[in-house]
């Protein structure tokens, strides 16, 4: 050490209990702050994982709502859809009674095949379209039974009349076909 005076002074050689009251000042001193700088990182790593969580539901969020928008888009069109239907449904009606009389009917039953025409191409448009029934195979999913027939000729739980097409909105059931249902005789206790 120098002094004041720029002369060198003599170092006095510490005692045991200053060279203690350092060594404990140390010890409280070194750990809280080791402790402090733990739990500092332990916050900042909760932080980014907090960070990268919200991050990801954010994105998802945004996803399923691009999603839903789309879908909305393409079935927006599904209520007008079914009751354009049914006007359909009045159209083959019409066709079916006016071919009954057709010698009285015959410009008459002309309109109405091209009205129904346009309709058809309409819907198709728009991703709607009537689906067969006939001779397939009962699915609860696309067909509603109204009738169960014994019919030997046809396989049991196939549709052997078609009482009302059914109709498809893209990949979606617009409207189920009402069907009549062959069962055989085992099982017709149902």
């Amino acid at each position: 050490m120098i002094n004041i005076d720029g002369k060198p002074t003599e170092k006095k050689p510490a005692t045991e209990d200053q060279v203690e009251i350092g060594a404990e000042a140390q010890k409280d001193v070194g750990p809280d702050w080791q402790e402090l700088l733990k739990q500092r990182e332990t916050e900042l790593q909760e932080a980014r994982e907090r960070t990268l969580r919200l991050a990801a539901e954010l994105d998802n969020t945004r996803k399923r709502l691009e999603r839903e928008k789309t879908e909305g888009i393409s079935y927006a069109n599904e209520s007008i859809m079914r009751q354009l239907v049914d006007v359909i449904d009045n159209l083959e009606r019409a066709l079916e009674h006016g071919e009954k009389d057709n010698e009285n009917c015959g410009s008459l039953l002309d309109g109405v095949r091209m009205t129904l025409k346009s309709f058809l191409d309409v819907l198709a448009k728009f991703g709607a379209a009537p689906f067969e029934s006939v001779g397939a195979e009962f699915d609860p999913n696309k067909h509603e039974a109204v009738v169960q027939e014994q019919n030997p000729d046809c396989p049991d739980m196939t549709v052997t009349r078609e009482f009302q097409k059914g109709y498809t909105l893209r990949d979606r059931l617009l409207r189920p076909a009402r069907v009549g249902v062959a069962r055989s005789a085992k099982n017709s206790n149902c």
